[in-house]
Order: C-alpha cells, then sequence, then structure tokens
C-alpha cells in the first residue's frame, strides 16, 4: 500500500490535471469536448479513489497511534480477541470480524460465491445482523447507489472474482485470444505503426554501400484511442434459491461466464463500435471473399474455404482459428480435396474434435474451428470466418464489480445481483494489407460474401 504522502502527491498531480481541462474550456469560451469530458471525470473519479485510499489510511494510523498509547504494548495486538475472554463475555452482542489466515484473504472468508451472495442478501433484509466480512471490504464508489451498503456494493471477493473471470476466458471463448491490455482509466491510446514490412515510407530497412550515408527515417506511427465499455450482466435469483448457498454458488458460477462471454463473443465479431467494442465484420480491416459464380445459395464449398485460407496473412495462420455458425457444420462435413476427375481419392479438410482430429476443437485445413452463435447463419455474409485474434486489442479496467437489490423485483420474492466489466476492443489494423507483388490484399480477418439466390 502506499504512503499517505504519496497517496496525496497523486491527488495533487489529478488535481492540476482537471483544473488544466476546465481552465482551457473556460478560457476559449466553449463547452468540454467529448474527450476532455470524458478526461476530466476520468481524473476526478481517480481523486475521489485515491482519496478513499487516503482515508483508509488515516484510520489506520489513528488506529496504530490509540493501540501503543493505551497500554504501551510492546508486541502487535492479535487478529482476533480469544472468544472465552472475560471481555467478550461481557459484552455478548458484540460484532467480531472472523479470524482470517492468509489462505482466507482471497476469499475475505466466505467458503463460496454462493455463501458470500447469501450473505449480501441478508445484509439487505436485516440491516443490523450485516455480516462482518461484507462491511470490513465495502466496495468504495463515488455515488448513491442501490447497492448493498451505505456507499454502494459489496466487493466480490477476488478469488470469486477470478474465478468468474478465469470461465469467461476459458478456450471456447474469444477474449483470452485477443492481445489483452489493461488500464486504471476509461480508456488507453496506443501508438500504432500500420506500414508493411517491405512499405518504402516511415521505418523500412535498405542495403548500404560502405561510406554512404544512411537514409534517415522517421515512424509513421498513428494513436488509437479504445475505450473501455461497461458489460452488466443481471442475475434474478428466487428466493428458494437463496436458502441453498451451494446452489447459488453453483448457478451464478454458470449463468454469470455464459451471459458475459456470449455478449463479449458476439461484440468481438458483430460490435459497431459505438459504445461497444468494434466487431471484426464492421472493421476496415475485414476481406471478404467473394461467392464462385455458378454457387448455389446457402452452400460452402472447398473453393471457398481454399480462398479464405489464401487471403489470410501469412504471419497469422499460425496463430488463426476457424470461427463459424454451427448451422455451417453439416455443409463442412461434405467438403474434401478433390484430385480432379478420374480419381477416386478424397481427402477430407474438416475433422471433428475428439474423433479424427483427437482433439477438443474440431479442424478445418488443420486450424482449430469454434462454433459460435455470435456469427451469422449459413448463406450470410460473416457465417464462417478466419481469424488471428492476437491482432485484436482488447482493454479493460479494474475487474469484476457487483452491487444487489431486493427492490428490483421485490413483488416476486427475486434478489437481482449486477456484475460489471468495463472492456473495449479494436483491431490493431485499420484496413487491409497491400500485396507487395500483385495486386492482391490480406488481413488477419477473412470471410466470406453472401451466397444469395
Amino acid at each position: 500500500m502506499a504512503t499517505l504522502q504519496e497517496i496525496i502527491d497523486e491527488m495533487g498531480v489529478l488535481h492540476e490535471q482537471a483544473k488544466t481541462i476546465r481552465a482551457k474550456a473556460e478560457t476559449e469560451n466553449r463547452d468540454l469536448s467529448e474527450d476532455e469530458a470524458v478526461d476530466l471525470n476520468d481524473a476526478l473519479d481517480r481523486w475521489d479513489a485515491y482519496n478513499a485510499q487516503a482515508e483508509t489510511v488515516k484510520r489506520m494510523d489513528k488506529q496504530e497511534e490509540i493501540l501503543q498509547a493505551s497500554v504501551g504494548r510492546m508486541s502487535a495486538p492479535s487478529d482476533v480477541e480469544d472468544v472465552d475472554s472475560p471481555r467478550n463475555l461481557a459484552k455478548p452482542s458484540r460484532s467480531k470480524m472472523p479470524a482470517t489466515v492468509a489462505t482466507d484473504r482471497g476469499t475475505y472468508g466466505f467458503d463460496s460465491i454462493g455463501h458470500w451472495a447469501t450473505a449480501c442478501q441478508n445484509a439487505w433484509t436485516n440491516p443490523q445482523s450485516t455480516d462482518p466480512r461484507l462491511t470490513a471490504r465495502m466496495a468504495a464508489t463515488t455515488y448513491g447507489t442501490e447497492g448493498v451498503g451505505a456507499d454502494g456494493g459489496f466487493t466480490v471477493p477476488p478469488d470469486f472474482r477470478d474465478a468468474i473471470v478465469s470461465l469467461i476466458e476459458e478456450e471456447d471463448g474469444l477474449l483470452s485470444r485477443t492481445d489483452q491490455l489493461s488500464t486504471s482509466s476509461n480508456s488507453i491510446t496506443v501508438p500504432v505503426d500500420e506500414s508493411a514490412p517491405w512499405a518504402t515510407s516511415g521505418i523500412y530497412s535498405e542495403w548500404e554501400g560502405e561510406g554512404d550515408t544512411y537514409s534517415e527515417k522517421k515512424p509513421a506511427f498513428k494513436q488509437r484511442t479504445v475505450r473501455a465499455n461497461k458489460l452488466v450482466t443481471m442475475v434474478k435469483v428466487t428466493e428458494e434459491l437463496l436458502d441453498d448457498s451451494s446452489a447459488m454458488d453453483s448457478y451464478l458460477r454458470s449463468v454469470v461466464p455464459q451471459r458475459m462471454s456470449f455478449e463479449i463473443n458476439d461484440k468481438l465479431i458483430n460490435g459497431t463500435g459505438a459504445g461497444q467494442p468494434l466487431g471484426v465484420l464492421n472493421s476496415g480491416a475485414l476481406v471478404s471473399v467473394a461467392k464462385e459464380g455458378s454457387q448455389a445459395a446457402d452452400t460452402i464449398n472447398y473453393v471457398n474455404i481454399h480462398k479464405i485460407w489464401s487471403r489470410c496473412y501469412a504471419p497469422s495462420r499460425s496463430k488463426a482459428v476457424w470461427v463459424a455458425n454451427q448451422d455451417v457444420e453439416p455443409q463442412l462435413l461434405s467438403l474434401a480435396f478433390d484430385y480432379g476427375a478420374g480419381t477416386s481419392n478424397e481427402t477430407p479438410i474438416y475433422m471433428p474434435g475428439n474423433n479424427l482430429a483427437g482433439s477438443p476443437f474440431s479442424t478445418l485445413l488443420g486450424r482449430p474451428i469454434i462454433f459460435s452463435q455470435a456469427m451469422k447463419t449459413l448463406g450470410d455474409k460473416g457465417d464462417i470466418m478466419l481469424a488471428d485474434w492476437s491482432s485484436y486489442m482488447t482493454v479493460a479496467k479494474a475487474g469484476l464489480r457487483s452491487e444487489v437489490s431486493i427492490h428490483l423485483h421485490f413483488d416476486q420474492d427475486v434478489t437481482t445481483y449486477k456484475f460489471v466489466m468495463r472492456i473495449g476492443g479494436h483491431p490493431w489494423w485499420n484496413s487491409t494489407l497491400a500485396a507487395k507483388n500483385g495486386s492482391g490484399t490480406y488481413s488477419p480477418f477473412v470471410t466470406l460474401d453472401e451466397r444469395a439466390a
């Protein structure tokens, strides 16, 4: 933890940043621009967070002063008092923080996420009996909310939060395959060099003779700003389920990652970039392969797959995966390399998972294929795609936070949990790459055009 002086120094820097943004707008006699408003609110939010941290440090320092001044204690006090001590017997109604060993710190002493969620709900219905493990780690917010606690919701214990996030990032999810960046603010700005390795502008290599003067190279960087958008999952829990913390644990661990993972997959593929990630199907970096001239509607043939593969940027192929709608699979099962008329041998190019391929994933031309309902239906543009997700940048702020309310569906005896992630995304590439020799274009993201009648 930072010292009080270090925290105050950071608060001073943020205050000056906020003053500068405000002063510029006032000097120019105008309203704040959208970016200035985001930066100003970000500085204020971070200042409030540091202020809350400073108050915590002050309280800890005050406790230390009282403990050392009271009896001249030479050794550090124990975490909890002995339950059978005379002081505790004289005050039977006193609420105490349960002893927490090192292994409990990641769970705040709760047995499971269901146990924690039940404690949150009990705190709503009977605030006087709020579990002290919740209030000891109250989630700090900068505004009044409907969540549990005087100033917001109770934090999800780190181990449970990590467990949910790890399920979101499982192998069949796309998030774990992206180039993941983190930020403490609401956005991140990164330099981007979009020049080809064979370009003769920006940074490039050339051969020089002995004694020659080297040519100067100037980087052709562009800046890209990606905002961390808010993804919210609402989970409704019945009173009966609340009575069984183990069932609650199983339910929350299943439904929250499932809903969040699908929504992230969907926006990485189809997102508009407005308040959500920019999906690759809406990106300027997408290559879309035309159907064959005589191709029937709602079909996929070997030539389609071959052309998609040939348009994938070569360095991306070893990392690329296929993503397709499940409607596509019957078409893939019949695909094979045709050696031409008069031959009887055909080599299948699609290998079902845990069968011929002996892999958790099916493979197409040797690369894994993930089936997702986020892809378009058979015959529409975007029903199948070859994508190198390491060429897609995702930005996440902080971790998972939660709030809980019994009021939203009070008449149905239903408690609602809200889980929130801040995440944004954008392909590293803004456009396709022109070939050095020839007229073709390449990309880490290649799909197939619509095949209508």
